[in-house]
């Protein structure tokens, strides 16, 4: 036998026994925490329920291939849902949204190919918290119609704010009068009592078994007791899943005719490819800080990798989809190696929808509700405010502007103006810090001592000039750029102007390491 042939078999040994040894078993760990969440962010975004599956069979069967990630796991990510939900709305048509996810794919290809996986870093901190807060606070209010028993939540058209205005509050509280059930009411606060008060149990007791599917099994089970007790306790039609016995006869495709009939279908895509490259660049720098083996991501790889999968999700009708944190947490939970599990947790879900869909068929929307509810919660936790507020109006500001106006507007508006605000105090910091000025008598003369700190750019240009022409007549002024490694040119011109103008004021220019530069007229 060749010795490559054998090196080769050998190596087939070793993935085999990795496999079987751990991960398989991390696979069918992630499975059981993915299956719920694929269901309701599919809920959350008011796309057909199969469309949040086939994104995670996509994220696991295809994308763990063409990512150069070993432990991150992609699928829907409840941090797309409101811009999902919007998009949705807006263009009118599920088949128009999908050329939306396609054209997101697209951008993040070309992301990857011209290696701008950097571009995260580009995105303060305080407007990445604050976008991820605001999408928690609507994907809470999104999900308490649901938990409490309303299965048409058509208010929700005309945005967050829409349901508190004049024309809408009241016919909102007649609603949830309506359609109030106590059935529902009982299996949310079921629900949420195993994801807050019992997950320390769980996570000590019983590590393995995965928080999300022990709630979805508790709200299948009170669906079956409670109309036993009384069945006018029994839960709607409408209250419980839906899938299609045969999902694949029941696929939407992308209407590619309508592609030029409105721009509106560009900038979701445009926005969906942002915020979905931002969210996995996110994710896949917290997926390799918690891989014990300290292996690193290519970042540019992972783009592409998204990109493809983004672009086969809108050409088969699937929600599009980012790394996402918790699916990849739990892989390092669970012992997962390498890619493979995330590509056996694919599998997994593929066979559960083409298999046996009837048993997704018995879990109720109140289960599903407060699993998102419980990651909204984790999303904007009080005492991240409370931290924010703590770093200073520098932090804060940004971070709660982002927010409110991500409420007010759309995810894109939001973030753009938190990001023009963090420049702000970026610039306002800059003006002060580029120089320092020192001022003392000296036999009843006046000296004045300006010192130039490492960059000096023409964002510093007006605060100096005004301290320049603040400096008394009679007097020494010397300017000092011996630790500058930059000086911009239009500061050394400024400079040099002024030192005509000293001459004429009767004030002594000293300059120390400041090139003298010839002033251009502009007539």
């Amino acid at each position: 036998m060749e010795p490559g042939s054998l090196l080769n078999r050998q190596k087939l040994h070793y993935y085999r026994l990795v496999w079987l040894k751990h991960d398989l078993p991390a696979g069918l760990t992630v499975f059981l925490v993915a299956l719920p969440l694929c269901l309701g962010i599919s809920l959350a975004s008011g796309a057909p329920l199969y469309a949040g599956i086939l994104s995670g069979v996509i994220g696991g069967v295809v994308v763990s291939l063409v990512s150069g990630s070993q432990l991150g796991v992609s699928g829907p990510a409840a941090g797309l849902t409101t811009v999902v939900s919007a998009s949705i709305i807006g263009l009118g048509d599920y088949r128009i949204f999908l050329l939306a996810v396609f054209g997101a794919g697209l951008f993040q290809v070309l992301l990857g190919l011209l290696r701008l996986g950097t571009v995260a870093n580009f995105f303060p901190s305080a407007v990445i918290k604050g976008m991820l807060s605001a999408i928690g606070i609507i994907l809470i209010s999104k999900q308490i119609p649901l938990a409490l028993g309303y299965d048409q939540p058509d208010f929700w058209t005309d945005g967050f704010l829409g349901v508190f205005s004049n024309s809408h509050i009241f016919s909102n509280v007649d609603a949830f009068y309506q359609h109030f059930s106590n059935s529902v009411l009982v299996i949310t606060l079921v629900s949420l009592a195993i994801l807050g008060y019992w997950s320390g149990f769980f996570r000590r007791r019983a590590r393995w078994l995965p928080l999300p599917l022990i709630v979805v099994g508790a709200g299948v089970a009170l669906s079956f007791i409670q109309p036993l007790i009384n069945p006018s306790w029994a839960l709607k039609s409408t209250q419980i899943v839906h899938i299609p016995d045969n999902i694949f006869g029941e696929i939407t495709w992308p209407d590619f005719s309508r592609v030029g009939s409105d721009m509106r279908i560009w900038k979701d895509a445009l926005t969906i490819g942002l915020l979905a490259s931002l969210e996995t660049l996110l994710c896949v720098e917290a997926i390799d800080k918690l891989d014990p083996l300290k292996r690193k991501t290519p970042v540019n790889r992972e783009l592409l990798a998204q990109g493809v999968g983004n672009m086969l999700c809108g050409l088969i009708g699937a929600l599009p989809m980012t790394a996402v944190i918790v699916r990849g947490a739990a892989n390092v939970d669970a012992g997962g190696r390498t890619r493979l599990s995330s590509f056996t947790h694919g599998i997994f879900l593929l066979i559960a929808v083409a298999a046996v869909p009837f048993v997704l068929n018995m879990i109720p929307y109140a289960s599903l509700a407060a699993i998102l509810i419980m990651t909204g919660y984790n999303l904007t936790r009080p005492a991240l405010f409370r931290q924010m507020y703590l770093l200073g109006w520098n932090q804060f500001l940004p971070f709660l502007i982002t927010i409110v106006v991500i409420l007010a507007t759309d995810l894109l508006m939001g973030v753009a103006i938190g990001l023009t605000l963090s420049i702000y105090f970026i610039v306002r910091n800059n003006f002060k810090a580029e120089y320092k000025i020192e001022r003392h008598h000296h036999s009843a003369t006046e000296f004045f001592y300006i010192k130039l700190n490492s960059m000096v750019t023409f964002l510093n240009k007006v605060n100096l000039q005004k301290t320049l022409y603040q400096v008394p007549p009679y007097s020494v002024l010397t300017i000092d750029g011996s630790d500058s490694r930059f000086v911009d040119y239009d500061v050394l011109e400024m400079i040099s102007e002024f030192e005509k103008q000293a001459h004429e004021r009767h004030i002594q220019l000293v300059l120390k390491n400041i090139e003298r530069v010839k002033v251009t007229s502009l007539h």
